[in-house]
């Protein structure tokens, strides 16, 4: 990831992306995690069902959902940067 990225990108962790937090919200069916710049946090929801298309075999359980979730975590935080680089060029 450039150094740019990184900068405007700062994951709500210590460590950075490797280790951004994120926690399974039942209700959405969804692991959640978050991303801030220097002004404003985002929140990004991954459903199950895009969970199941990156990993076709992932049970339903919280468990394995998140397991899913941190094995295609750069894949995930990829198109997370993407999107908030897109929203943010539109807030300009």
């Amino acid at each position: 990831m450039p150094f740019e990225d990184r900068y405007i990108w700062g994951i709500i962790a210590l460590g950075g992306i490797a280790d951004a937090p994120r926690i399974f919200d039942p209700t959405r069916r969804a692991v959640r995690f978050w991303g801030h710049d220097s002004a404003m946090e985002w929140s990004f929801f991954v459903t199950e069902g895009a969970l199941k298309r990156l990993q076709p075999n992932v049970e339903r359980s919280e468990a394995s959902l998140l397991l899913a979730f941190d094995t295609h975590r750069a894949a995930i935080h990829a198109v997370a940067i993407t999107t908030y680089k897109r929203e943010r060029k539109g807030l300009l």
